[in-house]
């Protein structure tokens, strides 16, 4: 979804909309994807007989259509009009106009009823990913995170250093709160980031709260040299120049890095970080670096708050292939690494099979690294989240401060190891 509604490389049908429309438009889908489950359930009850196979874009109009009324702050008939009108204009889905227009006034009149049924009883999607959270974190967790999962997730902020110490402040002037965390969390109605205090002058930058915690475990990077080896898009890499570290920063995407140094350049630390467009295998220094940060590849199912097409995207077969290049990569980032120096792991999945199986791997297959537990002091709000072992493992479920609507953060993992002397 992101490639099609992206600002600058979407489809050109997207982009030709007005600004207005456009944010109406991912609204819609973002929506019908975080509920999917429940409308595509409503569709099965409300029909007599199953849609023909292959009626995609069929189930798609009467899901835009359901998302709207049952879920958006728009009229009902303007639902109901605009998506009787997409079924006449698609030959293929002409014929089902009377069907789309009957379906979607019964959701109309029964709305309140269908929306305590999905509360007390919501349909959760796709199968493997619910089967997936049930085993691994146990039916009440899991329910809890697919209740996230249905939420707009917030904006968070990451202050540079020289500004931490007014974040009281900032906070008052952006619209904003403070978090246990120490990033910043809009609050109230969406707005244009670019245009809030503090965005030209590169005071800060976007980055959820729990991206911010791998780069913060390093520590003091004063005088260092560190390694990102998959840098784009450059929140990490950031923190690493801002905390006084000369940073080497890696990605296999030339594009990708030229946006990174434009961020870099807002912010005003373009001259603390060299960017490099190469494959992580391929790079062979001459020197080795104190801190090095794996933010690895991997399924992103940490990120369904942001992107709920993800689990639609992915599947067990693709987290598998995910885990065994992480392993390899950080196999090949361990010997960046110089002695004493620190190796951090990261990813934005929520499947062990990302995270925890493969620190776990390396770890007992490096000898010559030792891991290094997360203290509980180094991420305030989030302490229950570092396992018995040491490591950090985040879900949308942590960080609840009250306010389903302000709370949580993307999952995520993160192990932290060190070479000796």
């Amino acid at each position: 979804m992101d490639g099609l509604t992206d600002e600058v490389h979407g489809h050109p049908h997207y982009l030709a909309l007005e600004p207005r429309d456009r944010a109406l438009v991912r609204a819609i889908l973002l929506t019908a994807l975080r509920n999917f489950g429940d409308l595509d359930a409503t569709i099965s009850r409300f029909t007599e007989k199953p849609l023909p196979a292959g009626a995609t874009g069929l189930r798609n109009i009467l899901l835009a259509g359901l998302a709207q009324i049952l879920f958006l702050d728009i009229p009902d008939h303007s639902a109901v009009d605009l998506a009787v009108a997409a079924a006449q204009a698609d030959p293929r889905s002409r014929r089902f106009a009377a069907l789309v227009n009957a379906l979607l006034r019964r959701a109309a009149r029964e709305k309140d009823d269908l929306l305590a049924r999905f509360a007390e009883q919501p349909v959760r999607a796709p199968q493997w990913f619910a089967d997936r959270l049930d085993a691994v974190y146990g039916g009440q967790a899991a329910v809890a995170i697919d209740a996230c999962h249905r939420l707009e997730a917030p904006i968070d902020l990451t202050l540079k250093e020289g500004e931490k110490a007014n974040a009281a402040k900032w906070a008052e002037r952006i619209g904003a709160i403070v978090l246990p965390t120490g990033s910043l969390r809009l609050t109230g109605a969406s707005r244009d980031i670019s245009e809030l205090p503090g965005f030209a002058d590169g005071a800060w930058w976007v980055q959820d709260a729990a991206a911010a915690v791998p780069a913060r475990l390093f520590g003091d990077l004063k005088g260092k040299m560190a390694l990102d080896c998959c840098a784009a898009p450059g929140g990490k890499t950031a923190q690493l120049a801002d905390g006084g570290a000369k940073v080497t920063a890696l990605d296999l995407s030339a594009n990708r890095l030229k946006r990174l140094a434009g961020n870099l350049q807002r912010l005003g630390l373009s001259k603390s970080c060299e960017t490099i467009a190469t494959d992580l295998f391929k790079f062979s220094p001459e020197r080795r670096f104190d801190a090095v940060l794996l933010d690895a590849p991997c399924s992103s199912t940490g990120t369904v708050r942001r992107h709920p097409d993800v689990p639609f995207t992915k599947s067990p077969e693709d987290i598998a292939k995910l885990a065994d290049l992480q392993a390899r990569m950080l196999d090949h980032a361990a010997t960046l690494v110089a002695p004493g120096g620190t190796l951090v792991f990261s990813n934005c999945s929520l499947d062990p099979l990302e995270g925890e199986d493969v620190a776990r791997r390396f770890a007992d297959t490096h000898g010559d690294f030792e891991i290094v537990p997360v203290r509980p002091d180094e991420v305030s709000g989030l302490e229950t989240a570092i396992t018995a072992e040491g490591f950090l493992r985040l879900t949308p479920a942590h960080l609840a401060l009250g306010d389903p609507a302000i709370s949580g953060v993307d999952g995520f993992f993160s192990a932290r190891f060190r070479r000796p002397v």
